[in-house]
């Protein structure tokens, strides 16, 4: 039987980086991975699962020593973000409003685990199990009792579970989740253009559902569809020139032209789990949570759930106690729990307000976005909490 101080199960965005934050404590960290990412190589079209990256994550990852990997692959900052519904109600925000380079970047998410993993390589009490499968977990006095894929048994003291919203080490660790489904699905289609705007990330709320464009650099972009399942499934059955019609007929002017290159729709559902932490079992990420993506703070709340454990267990470190403590385990859960909620929260609030055809509300949606452009301080507040500044 192999031992460890920490398990990381699921070595994607959260959990690599919760590898590479947790490995300068020199604690032994063994990462459980099903799935090897593909290497990267600059003709590849870029992969449709997007993320668009705050300035505290591009910060966590400057930190954690992969941003410069990362940008030798390929990210795009953006310097403006827009939210819309009628023409002239629109609320903007800018970089140079607050002083910043940038308000974010987008960057693949499988080029963020890339740039991670290159990182991870070079500590020396970081080993990267893949592909490796989980098969059973048991709690005992000394923390869990993993048993894998091929038949070996890990022993850990702290076991991270950054395996996505369908965790199993969840599920395996008896937390329950508070879970539905909303009325919409979302399809990611990957277009070229030589109009498409690049310094801006916008989004226009329309009647069966938002329309956003995320741009990538060089002519490229992701565009969001928000739609019924019934339409989404239409859409996901167009060709590629089919579909060019329909982003044409049903994506504001200001696009122009553009070319579909690729496409991929999911259903939209929200998760919390009832608690983030079981024994020496912690959830990070969509394990613990998953959120409307219409302001794509996914994989930030995620970001922030490694900067706190990991700020609590370079301390235990430190201070020589207990890494797997209930009383510092409880304390994140404390820290991260609110946050959390209050981000899904909004969202909710926000997606039911630009949900609902009553004239009335739409007047006041509408107001409140032009109200929202000239609150000044306020807006700004807002700007830095979503970019964790």
């Amino acid at each position: 039987m192999q031992e460890c101080d920490i398990a990381i199960v699921g070595g994607g965005m959260v959990g690599a980086l919760a590898a590479a934050m947790l490995a300068p404590a020199g604690l032994t960290i063994r990462v459980l991975e099903s799935r090897q990412p593909a290497e990267f190589s600059p003709e590849q079209l870029h992969d449709l699962r997007i993320s668009s990256i705050s300035a505290a994550s591009v910060r966590l990852l400057q930190q954690a020593g992969a941003w410069d990997a990362i940008m030798q692959m390929r990210a795009w900052s953006y310097q403006r973000l827009e939210a819309s519904e009628w023409q002239g109600f629109a609320t903007r925000f800018s970089a140079d409003e607050l002083d910043c380079e940038y308000l974010g970047y987008m960057v693949e998410n499988r080029i963020i685990q890339l740039g991670l993993w290159q990182v991870l390589a070079l500590w020396h009490n970081v080993t990267i199990d893949c592909p490796q499968m989980l098969d059973r977990l048991e709690q005992n006095a000394k923390g869990a009792l993993l048993t894998l894929g091929d038949g070996s048994q890990l022993q850990a003291r702290l076991v991270l579970a950054c395996d996505g919203a369908e965790s199993r080490v969840r599920q395996m660790a008896g937390i329950g989740v508070t879970a539905w489904d909303y009325d919409q699905q979302c399809m990611l289609i990957s277009v070229q253009g030589e109009q498409l705007e690049q310094d801006i990330t916008w989004q226009q709320f329309c009647s069966s559902g938002p329309r956003a464009l995320l741009p990538l650099g060089n002519g490229r972009a992701s565009l969001v569809w928000y739609d019924s399942q019934a339409r989404i499934a239409q859409l996901a059955a167009m060709s590629n020139q089919e579909l060019n019609a329909a982003v044409a007929a049903h994506f504001p002017p200001r696009l122009g032209p553009v070319t579909v290159l690729g496409k991929g729709h999911f259903p939209l559902r929200r998760r919390h789990a009832n608690q983030y932490v079981k024994g020496c079992v912690v959830l990070l990420g969509d394990a613990a949570h998953t959120i409307n993506p219409l302001a794509g703070q996914g994989v930030n709340l995620g970001f922030k759930d490694v900067a706190a454990i990991s700020e609590l267990v370079h301390q235990a470190v430190e201070q020589g106690e207990d890494i797997a403590a209930p009383d510092m385990l409880r304390r994140f859960e404390r820290q991260r729990r609110p946050d959390n909620l209050l981000m899904q929260g909004a969202m909710d609030v926000f997606y039911q307000a630009f949900s609902n055809e009553l004239p009335p509300l739409r007047l006041l949606r509408n107001l409140g976005l032009k109200a929202a452009e000239h609150s000044g301080p306020l807006k700004k507040q807002v700007m830095k909490y979503a970019m964790g500044l």
